[in-house]
């Protein structure tokens, strides 16, 4: 392997890893509910976003080693955020977010509801999968990091069913 072949590799590892980072972010920017709920449209996106964002890792080089060498720098980058998520679990919220309160107590939890661009039609739906049909039976309702939401029945509603 010749020298420049060499600083041609790292310079595609370099990119990947921009792009890797880059992804991550924006991906994070758009909320956990809009992760969660992928569907047709969302699917074609992120099959546009992998092939352009292909040409900016490897420089448009089809070869077999740069493909190596870019997927490889991807699953260096998870595996390391992995590592540092269990020893620095800070950083791993700022990178993957928390769960949020939409339900508390009965309560819907408007500006919850705002910031994470969820619909009162989706809140239902999350609470009617669960055999609820009002807020006031819902002790706690979480949109995970998933972008999924959790229903507990309030104890009410326990006793009741």
């Amino acid at each position: 392997m010749t020298p420049a072949f060499l600083h041609f590799l790292i310079l595609i590892a370099i990119r990947t890893l921009i792009v890797g980072i880059f992804l991550m972010v924006g991906f994070r920017v758009m909320g956990k509910r809009q992760i969660g709920q992928i569907n047709v449209f969302d699917l074609a996106m992120i099959m546009a976003i992998a092939n352009a964002v292909q040409n900016a890792m490897t420089n448009g080089a089809g070869d077999l080693l740069v493909g190596i060498v870019s997927s490889g720098t991807l699953i260096t980058l998870g595996w390391t955020l992995s590592r540092i998520f269990v020893h620095l679990p800070k950083v791993e919220r700022y990178v993957v977010g928390t769960p949020t309160v939409l339900i508390s107590k009965g309560k819907i939890i408007d500006i919850h509801l705002a910031k994470e661009r969820v619909t009162i039609e989706q809140l239902r739906q999350a609470m009617r999968m669960h055999g609820l049909s009002e807020p006031n039976q819902v002790s706690l309702a979480m949109l995970e990091v998933d972008g999924s939401i959790s229903v507990v029945p309030s104890e009410d509603e326990d006793a009741a069913g």
